[in-house]
């Protein structure tokens, strides 16, 4: 049973990774949660049964240890909070730049999909392309912040 477990786990995890390493950003979401699903299914298979019998009663065994099912239960909330807050990004990445190809991100999502300058979304300002246009050193100078001194040296 742990061999059929051993190649269900590798099968997940396997997946996982090559969805993981795909351009889509929806694949890159649900191959981080095969990768989670293979890791849960470790952690309850590494667990296994114990022969002896539960702490602090007389039944006798086997009986399954409560703390990796615990740690798997908090895993898979943390997992769907997770999994909510990347879908989330990936709706907004997509409202904003047009298109759902990671490698064509690039630095700028204010951009259309086709490269052209033209926005995908032109009720919302990307915070790659912001609207002043100053120099950085005059905005510097303009700006009142004081030097950063080193631990060792006095004001």
């Amino acid at each position: 049973m742990s061999s059929l477990f051993a190649i269900i786990i590798g099968i997940l995890i396997a997946a996982g990774v090559f969805l993981l390493l795909s351009r889509t950003i929806v694949r890159v979401v649900i191959g981080l949660s095969f990768i989670s699903y293979g890791i849960h299914l470790l952690i309850l298979t590494v667990a296994g049964l114990n022969q002896s019998s539960p702490p602090l009663l007389t039944l006798p065994g086997p009986y399954a240890d409560p703390l990796p099912q615990s740690l798997i239960l908090t895993s898979i909330v943390i997992g769907f909070a997770t999994t909510a807050l990347l879908l989330t990004v990936a709706l907004r990445a997509y409202q904003v730049a047009g298109h759902h190809d990671v490698e064509a991100f690039g630095d700028n999502l204010a951009r259309g999909a086709h490269g052209k300058g033209e926005r995908a979304d032109p009720e919302h300002q990307s915070p790659d392309a912001p609207e002043w246009t100053e120099n950085v050193s005059e905005l510097r100078a303009s700006t009142s912040v004081p030097p950063i001194s080193t631990p060792g040296e006095q004001p």
